[in-house]
């Protein structure tokens, strides 16, 4: 316990989240622990995995501390560098600097800002850009500038790709978000966005391609219906998952509420993976993730 002195000013706290992954071995929270009370750090939240799948260990705190980025991380360095980590330190609750990419179906869009707006959602988005002007209108009742690039052909599709690299150097984006994005990335937009770009999609896949997957599960009867988040990789709808969500249905469901029920479970799927990767909460194990909730 810190002594108070009387009329002096209360020493201002950071609150940091400290996220590491290395090779599994002994000592590591040891070490870490000792190097967070060397920093004058008091843990809030721990959480950490080590897998037996790949040998990995993985790790979560949240840490308040009197100590500046610098010092905090000088004090985390020779911890970090003897079991040769990757870490990453941020402040917890920072907003992260979000790209929407959209085309026609608003409500995974919708969803992402209204839970913005409303405070639900660690993000700040400062562009949509879409391959269609539909939710202009949209997208400007919640304040967000909005820009339409029509892709038709290979031509504009490259054109579009490239503004999105602009746009992420232009706001410093951190995150790329495809809330029901209809065009597949090219493999080069993905190694760019690798680690750091979200799409979702319904669970329909692989058995219901193509258009009209609700129609489609509709005709065959289905009895669940979803979603499915995950990162982009150039491997079409193969990525990382972060999060996945069911909800039964029966024959009595029209395929129109199919199509409203599956939107209602892409746009919760989605902010929850958007809410977790803007947490510090998801980490890459290989083609897999560990999620500390």
């Amino acid at each position: 316990m810190t002594e108070h002195v009387p009329g002096a000013a209360p020493e201002h706290l950071h609150h940091w989240v400290v996220t590491l992954s290395c090779t599994d071995g002994p000592g590591i929270v040891h070490a870490i622990s000792g190097a967070i009370v060397a920093a004058r750090g008091n843990i809030t939240e721990s959480q950490q995995f080590a897998s037996l799948d790949t040998g990995n260990f993985f790790m979560r705190l949240q840490v308040e501390s009197s100590a500046g980025r610098d010092e905090f991380e000088a004090a985390l360095a020779p911890v970090t560098e003897r079991w040769n980590m990757q870490w990453h330190l941020d402040e917890v609750g920072r907003p992260l600097r979000t790209l929407v990419l959209a085309s026609t179906a608003g409500h995974c869009v919708n969803d992402l800002l209204f839970r913005q707006r409303a405070g639900q959602l660690p993000v700040e988005i400062p562009l949509v850009l879409s391959n269609h002007g539909t939710l202009r209108d949209l997208v400007d009742f919640y304040g967000v500038p909005f820009e339409s690039l029509a892709v038709t052909d290979a031509a504009s599709k490259a054109a579009f790709e490239r503004r999105v690299l602009d746009a992420v150097d232009e706001h410093d984006i951190e995150l790329v978000v495809l809330a029901r994005y209809m065009q597949i990335l090219s493999p080069e937009l993905c190694a760019a966005l690798e680690g750091r770009c979200i799409n979702i999609h319904h669970s329909f896949l692989p058995g219901f391609k193509g258009a009209n997957p609700y129609r489609q599960a509709h005709s065959r009867g289905v009895k669940l219906i979803g979603a499915t988040a995950h990162f982009v990789t150039s491997d079409l709808d193969e990525g990382p998952i972060i999060e996945q969500n069911v909800v039964r249905v029966d024959h009595s469901r029209s395929p129109g509420e199919l199509v409203a029920i599956g939107q209602d479970e892409e746009s919760r799927t989605l902010s929850q993976a958007v809410k977790w990767f803007a947490e510090r909460r998801v980490l890459l194990d290989g083609v897999r993730t560990i999620i500390f909730r």
